[in-house]
């Protein structure tokens, strides 16, 4: 195998996955948590977005983990530039960074929806009769508990796309790095700077 700055797989494997995480996540938001609101029953509107997000939560995990395996990759095979091209480092480890808090919002998001869903069931087998807009936003009649779990879905949940999508940024900035030119003035800024 020849050395080469053509890594073509992983950057596909790592674009991909980043496009499944951030577009399957913005059409949760859009769409599968506002779909419950079409139903009459706060119970339904809550067991609809769950059962969409345990059905995706699988895809979108496998997305996260291409993005950060093939963003692994890419970061073994991108070590010269590492040292020798300036802002590389610092736009890497950003990127990284970004990349791996996404990952952890994700999975609270996943978190605090399983916790809305347990609590809504609860709520429902003792009787009480659940209120709420749609899955993440609670009405006045809330119980507490499941509001500061919304609240908290809500958040992250939002927050998941942001960090993706600046992953997705930084990547592009990289990817534009290995022209030539962006090459060679990143390297003669390393060698003299000022």
């Amino acid at each position: 195998m020849t050395d080469t700055d053509n890594h073509w797989v992983a950057q596909a494997v790592h674009d991909l996955g980043s496009a499944l995480w951030l577009g399957g996540t913005v059409m949760g938001i859009a769409g599968v948590n506002k779909s419950g609101s079409d139903l009459t029953q706060g119970i339904d509107r809550v067991r609809v977005a769950s059962s969409a997000w345990s059905r995706f939560q699988p895809v979108q995990f496998a997305g996260i983990g291409a993005t950060l395996l093939a963003g692994l990759r890419l970061t073994q095979v991108g070590g010269r530039r590492l040292a020798l091209q300036e802002g590389f480092a610092t736009v890497g480890a950003l990127k990284a960074g970004l990349a791996v808090a996404g990952a952890g919002a994700s999975a609270y998001a996943a978190y605090s929806g399983s916790r809305i869903g347990a609590l809504a069931e609860e709520a429902e087998r003792a009787g009480t009769p659940l209120e709420v807009k749609d899955a993440t936003l609670p009405t006045a009649g809330t119980p507490a508990e499941i509001q500061k779990w919304q609240r908290r879905q809500r958040i992250t949940q939002f927050a998941v796309p942001a960090l993706a999508g600046a992953n997705v940024v930084c990547n592009s900035w990289l990817v534009q790095s290995y022209r030539a030119g962006s090459t060679a003035k990143g390297v003669l800024r390393r060698i003299l700077p000022g």
